[in-house]
């Protein structure tokens, strides 16, 4: 019975990793921005929606946020200076970069940048969600094993310390 509550526990958990999370989409185009946030939030994802990289840089600061999809052409600041000032941010979400105008070149000085990804637009609606997922997943790995590393370490230093 143990095993059995232990793994219902488990899967809320992981559950809630996906369908908890907190994305933002920046995107000029106001229909890209409904639509993608309609999509998004129809898989069960918190979303709110910024215009410009200036907007989105302030809800960056001041919001948690664990993935953001981002598109490149943007009138004042480009996607990809997003992504450069958002990843000098304290807790920096994981980057999926979207264009209609994108070129391999893009996609690489992205990817080079810190992007988990580049969809062209219009994105494919399974390959969205796919690399939605995908980017949620490296992030929770990520978080996890920060969290591991600083749990052994805490262990190692007591043995140290402690001999036991």
């Amino acid at each position: 019975m143990e095993c059995s509550l232990q793994f219902w526990v488990n899967f809320e958990e992981s559950f809630n990793k996906f369908c908890m999370a907190r994305i933002l989409v920046i995107d000029d185009e106001r229909s890209i921005r409904n639509t993608l946030k309609e999509i998004l939030e129809y898989e069960k994802f918190e979303v709110d929606v910024a215009e410009d990289g200036f907007v989105a840089l302030e809800k960056l600061e001041s919001n948690r946020f664990d993935l953001v999809l981002c598109d490149i052409k943007m009138p004042k600041m480009d996607g990809i200076e997003v992504l450069e000032k958002a990843k000098e941010l304290e807790k920096c979400p994981q980057f999926i970069m979207i264009s209609a105008h994108g070129t391999i070149e893009t996609a690489v000085e992205a990817t080079k940048k810190g992007a988990f990804d580049f969809i062209p637009k219009p994105p494919d609606l399974n390959r969205l969600l796919l690399t939605v997922r995908n980017a949620l997943d490296k992030k929770n790995l990520v978080s996890e094993t920060k969290v591991l590393k600083k749990k052994l370490s805490q262990k190692l230093d007591r043995y140290i310390v402690t001999g036991k």
